[in-house]
C-alpha cells in the first residue's frame, strides 16, 4: 500500500461546502508551432513586405515580449488557399470566419475532452456549458457547435461570452462559479478558444500597433470543469471563493477592436500597463476583503493577508503589465513565475492563457509535493486569479489552492 500517496492526499486542503471548485483543467493547440526567432522572417515573407523599418520594429518587439514559442492556426496551406489574406485592402472577412469558426470549435473540443479525461467524469454529467471566444461571429454561436461536437445533452444549459478579449477566461470562471453554486450538483464545463486568423494582415507604417500582435499573440484553447461539493473520486484543484468585475470609466478606447470587411482591426494603447498599475491595488484590496466574510459571531476572523503570503495567477497580457504589477504591489520575483512561463511558452493567447497559468501552478505544487522538500518555494493557500480586458475591464477571483499542503491556518 502506498502510504506516501495516502498522506499526501490527506494533507490536501478541503473545500468549503457549497463553494465552487475547479475540478480539472485541460488545453489544446493547433499544429503550427512557431519559434519566436523565426517570426520576423516568416511574417515578412508571408505578407510580401520588404520595408526595412517595419522589419526592424518587429525584430525589436519580438525580443522584448519574452515569448519563445507560440502555436498558431495560420499555415502555408491556408495562405496558399487564401492568398488574399496577405494582401492589403481586400474584403476577406467571410474567408477569415470560415477558417476561424472551424478552428476554434476543433480546439475547444480537444481541450474539453482532455479536461474531462483528467476530471474522470462522464460527458453526460455536464449540466452547463460556458463558452468564451473573441475569434468568431456566427449564430447559432460557438457554444452550440461545441455542445454538438462533444455530444452533450440537448438539455445542457449554455452561456456564451463573446469579445471579452484577454479577460474572458476569468470572466468565464466567474460565470461558471455562479452557475455551479446556484445549482447544487451541477458540473459546469468552461471552454475558451481563440485564433489570430481574424486579425492577420500585412504590416503598414500607418498601423505600427499591428506589429505588437504579430510579436505577442498566440492561438489555442483551454477548459475547466467546475462544481461544488466534490465527490470522493474528484480531486479539486482550486476553490473559487469570491469574484469581482470592474470597468474603468473613459478607458474604452485603450483596448479596441472593430469588425471590418478586412477582418478585426485591433488597437492596443501604450498607456495600458500604466492604467493597470494605477488601479490594480485598489481592485486587489477589495477582493482580499471578501475573505473577511468568514467572520464569526464573536467578531473574530482570519488574519489579514499580505501580498507575499498569496499566490498570483495573472493573465500575462505582456511583460510590461507583469512588471508594473510587481512594482506596484511589491511582489517577489517568483510570484508571477507561472504567468511569465505561460507567456514564454504560448504567448498571449487571449482568454485561454489563464488556464495555462493555472496549469503551471498545479504542476509546480505537485512537483514540490512529490519532492517532499521545503525549499522555500511558494506553496500559498490563498491567492488571486486576475485578468484585464477591453473596457478596460478588471476580472478577479479570490481563490484557494487546494493542492497546497495543509497548514495551521484555519479555513473559512
Amino acid at each position: 500500500m502506498d502510504t506516501t500517496s495516502d498522506k499526501r492526499a490527506s494533507s490536501m486542503l478541503a473545500p468549503n461546502p457549497g463553494k465552487a471548485t475547479i475540478l480539472a483543467l485541460g488545453h489544446a493547440f493547433p499544429q503550427q508551432l512557431v519559434m519566436q526567432d523565426y517570426v520576423v522572417d516568416g511574417f515578412m515573407k508571408n505578407t510580401n513586405c520588404d520595408d526595412p523599418e517595419l522589419k526592424e520594429k518587429l525584430t525589436r518587439l519580438c525580443k522584448t515580449t519574452t515569448v519563445r514559442t507560440r502555436y498558431v492556426v495560420m499555415s502555408d496551406e491556408i495562405l496558399k488557399n487564401y492568398p488574399e489574406l496577405a494582401q492589403e485592402g481586400l474584403p476577406t472577412m467571410n474567408q477569415r470566419l470560415d477558417i476561424s469558426n472551424a478552428a476554434v470549435t476543433q480546439m475547444a473540443t480537444e481541450a474539453s475532452l482532455s479536461c474531462v479525461r483528467s476530471w474522470g467524469g462522464a460527458l453526460s454529467s455536464i449540466t452547463h456549458l460556458v463558452y468564451v471566444s473573441s475569434s468568431e461571429a456566427r449564430f447559432p454561436g460557438g457554444d452550440l457547435h461545441l455542445a454538438r461536437a462533444l455530444g452533450l445533452s440537448p438539455d445542457v444549459r449554455r452561456v456564451m461570452l463573446a469579445f471579452t478579449g484577454c479577460s474572458g477566461g476569468v470572466a468565464g470562471l466567474r460565470v461558471a462559479k455562479g452557475l455551479a453554486e446556484s445549482c447544487p450538483g451541477a458540473r459546469v464545463l468552461l471552454a475558451t478558444s481563440e485564433t489570430t486568423i481574424v486579425g492577420f494582415r500585412p504590416p503598414s507604417p500607418d498601423r505600427p500597433y499591428d506589429l505588437v500582435g504579430v510579436a505577442l499573440f498566440g492561438d489555442g484553447a483551454g477548459a475547466a470543469v467546475i462544481g461544488t461539493d466534490p465527490a470522493p473520486a474528484e480531486r479539486p484543484l482550486f476553490e473559487l471563493h469570491s469574484a469581482l468585475q470592474r470597468f474603468l470609466p473613459d478607458t474604452e478606447r485603450t483596448i479596441e477592436g472593430r469588425l471590418t470587411e478586412e477582418g478585426i482591426k485591433f488597437q492596443l494603447g501604450r498607456e495600458l500597463p500604466h492604467i493597470i498599475e494605477a488601479h490594480v491595488e485598489d481592485f486587489c484590496q477589495k477582493l482580499m476583503k471578501e475573505r473577511q466574510s468568514g467572520e464569526d459571531a464573536d467578531g473574530g476572523g482570519p488574519e489579514p493577508m499580505s501580498y507575499g503570503d498569496m499566490f498570483w495567477a495573472v493573465h500575462p497580457g505582456g511583460p510590461a503589465i507583469l512588471t508594473k504589477m510587481e512594482g506596484r504591489l511589491g511582489l517577489g520575483a517568483d510570484k508571477l513565475r507561472a504567468s511569465r512561463c505561460a507567456l514564454r511558452d504560448f504567448g498571449n493567447a487571449s482568454s485561454n492563457t489563464i488556464v495555462y497559468v493555472l496549469e503551471n501552478m498545479v504542476e509546480d505544487t505537485r512537483r514540490r509535493r512529490l519532492l517532499a522538500a521545503d525549499d522555500g518555494g511558494e506553496d500559498c493557500e490563498w491567492g488571486l486569479i486576475l485578468a484585464f480586458g477591453p473596457g478596460i475591464t478588471f476580472e478577479g477571483i479570490l481563490a484557494r489552492n487546494l493542492q497546497a499542503t495543509a497548514r495551521a491556518s484555519a479555513q473559512l
